[in-house]
């Protein structure tokens, strides 16, 4: 098989939670342990990062890959879904794995592939994993693909184990509470290694703080070692003063400008607090220099990006009501003439909930992915004007957007947003959406 014919292959072949949902979840380890018992157990011979989280979780791995490489390190780096190339998944200093590499990847373990037919998720941890190891990277920041204890990164044993946040998300797979969501995520936490946690509240603390002292490690609250004193959102950066202990100062300018980064931010700064403790000699020049070219480095799109001006275009893959919320606090502090908001989402998210936080004052552009999972947009602009979202229903994302350029002023705002997927089908590069 060639490259194309390798895909294929994969994407037809194998469950993919992208296409499928949850059907394509595997409730255990045992596939991705055979799969690496095949390749000669690569986890084993890797040091990595852990990160997991309901939002936020691919920000933080991507802003470490950033600052580790700029210290000189070979990185590692895998996340997931990708958004317009399957490559993305797996990178070493910013440069995806090269086709070829996937197709021996593939022939080598296909007779594994066909005995006990593993998920495509599972599938690519393992290439990832395979792949950091013959590369010999120094370190491999690993992202969560869904929940943490049962997800199939988690048979690494990494420096260092980072959760983000806890919300509401995918509750038919991790639990119908945040207790039971915390429960999942805090499965990425093991005996003896530090782990970091981004934002927790009241109800979720204790989930971790019962973890931690069960596996005999330290607990770090990101949000308790360092607070934003201010931010400025100007030039597409955002601009942020941290205060730190002993009343020291830090400015920041990161590349990655939506609002909300300012808490994936202080994460990564306890992160690196703890990695430095383990030997690893980040300095605050590597931090200061990866955080403003984190996109640049790693190839990170659709967090607040902008790909176009008169009127700005705005790509956002908030997709939960967590994140959803998060967008309505970078609007709130936007200045624009009126509002179109492209909207997408798929069928196994809490709807209503996003919908009731959009503003009403908007117009809408219902619209979906080119997957079985999305909604259609015909039944989307139904649920909308139920929450008092009003607008047209459009069959692609592109005609949608298409349609909202035209009837937008120069000083509006358009923003694209509901689903992961959904941002992946904007067209970057022709027609009437060029990058700036």
């Amino acid at each position: 098989m060639n490259y194309l014919q390798t895909l294929d292959y994969l994407f037809s072949k194998l469950p993919l939670f992208s296409r499928v949902g949850p059907a394509a979840y595997k409730k255990d380890l045992t596939n991705t342990l055979l799969l690496c018992e095949v390749l000669g157990n690569p986890q084993d011979s890797l040091r990595t990062v852990h990160v997991a989280g309901t939002n936020g979780k691919g920000s933080v791995s991507h802003m470490l890959a950033a600052i580790f490489q700029l210290a000189g390190y070979k990185t590692g780096l895998y996340t997931s879904p990708h958004l317009y190339d399957f490559r993305e998944r797996i990178k070493i200093n910013g440069e995806m794995i090269g086709e070829q590499q996937v197709v021996d990847f593939t022939k080598n373990i296909l007779p594994t592939i066909e005995k006990i037919e593993p998920s495509f998720f599972e599938l690519t941890v393992a290439m990832a994993l395979d792949h950091f190891k013959k590369e010999n990277v120094d370190i491999a920041i690993i992202e969560t693909g869904l929940g943490g204890r049962l997800d199939s990164t988690n048979i690494i044993t990494p420096d260092l184990s980072v959760i983000t946040n806890i919300d509401w998300d995918h509750m038919q797979l991790l639990g119908d509470s945040l207790e039971k969501i915390a429960f999942e995520k805090a499965g990425i936490i093991k005996a003896g290694i530090p782990v970091v946690i981004g934002e927790s509240s009241s109800t979720t603390l204790p989930v971790f703080q019962q973890k931690a002292q069960a596996e005999n490690t330290s607990l770090t609250i990101a949000s308790q070692e360092r607070t934003i004193k201010q931010y400025e959102w100007k030039d597409d950066y955002l601009w942020v003063t941290v205060a730190q202990q002993k009343d020291s100062i830090l400015s920041l300018k990161l590349d990655l400008p939506g609002i909300y980064q300012t808490k994936n931010v202080l994460t990564v700064l306890a992160a690196i607090d703890q990695l430095q403790k383990k030997g690893w000699r980040l300095h605050q020049d590597h931090i200061a220099k990866g955080l403003s070219s984190t996109r640049l480095l790693t190839g990170l799109h659709g967090r607040w990006q902008k790909i176009a001006s008169s009127p700005t275009v705005i790509i956002d893959v908030a997709h939960n009501e967590a994140g959803i919320g998060q967008l309505i606090n970078q609007l709130q502090q936007t200045p624009y003439d009126h509002l179109h908001i492209v909207l997408g989402v798929v069928k196994d998210k809490s709807i209503t909930p996003m919908l009731s936080l959009l503003p009403k004052e908007a117009t809408y552009y219902f619209t979906k992915a080119s997957l079985p999972r999305a909604l259609p947009e015909t039944e989307l602009r139904s649920l909308g004007e139920q929450a008092g979202c009003v607008g047209e229903a459009f069959a692609h994302v592109n005609q949608a957007l298409t349609k909202a350029r035209s009837a937008a002023g120069k000083h509006d705002l358009i923003v694209v947003c509901g689903s992961i997927f959904l941002a992946a089908e904007v067209n970057l590069h022709e027609g009437n959406v060029p990058l700036d």
